[in-house]
């Protein structure tokens, strides 16, 4: 069974993310600000993050800059989820190393379709090593 994180400060949509997750098969964590996700994605080692933008403590960006510097989490395949849709922010999103940028509010069937892809894509590259 694949680990995913979800780091979402706003608890009900953190809530629906893990239940919808849960429903597909898949086991979840989930932190609550970017201080406790990077914490958390340390511990569980999770196959892939999603992880929002704006959350206290940490923001996305940082979350992911930590999580690159680290041997054992720069290759966890990373989306980021967040209601800043801007062109500025996507790209900045992705020069750090994001995989995936899926816009607030999102369409669960996008959502369930880009964790498999960005799944099956890291398995292949695991697989080539």
């Amino acid at each position: 069974m694949k680990k995913l994180l979800v780091i979402e400060d706003n608890e009900s949509i953190r809530e629906n993310l893990v239940e919808l997750l849960e429903l597909a098969n898949y086991e979840v964590h989930q932190a609550a600000d970017g201080k406790e996700g990077v914490e958390e994605a340390y511990k569980v080692k999770p196959d892939l993050i999603l992880c929002d933008v704006m959350m206290p403590k940490v923001d996305g960006y940082g979350v992911l800059k930590i999580l690159k510097e680290r041997e054992e989490t720069c290759d966890i395949p990373f989306i980021f989820l967040t209601a800043k849709g801007d062109k500025n922010d996507f790209r900045k999103g992705m020069t750090l190393g994001a995989d995936d940028y899926i816009p607030k509010p999102f369409d669960d069937t996008v959502l369930m379709d880009t964790i498999k892809l960005r799944l099956d894509k890291a398995a292949k590259s695991q697989k080539h090593r």
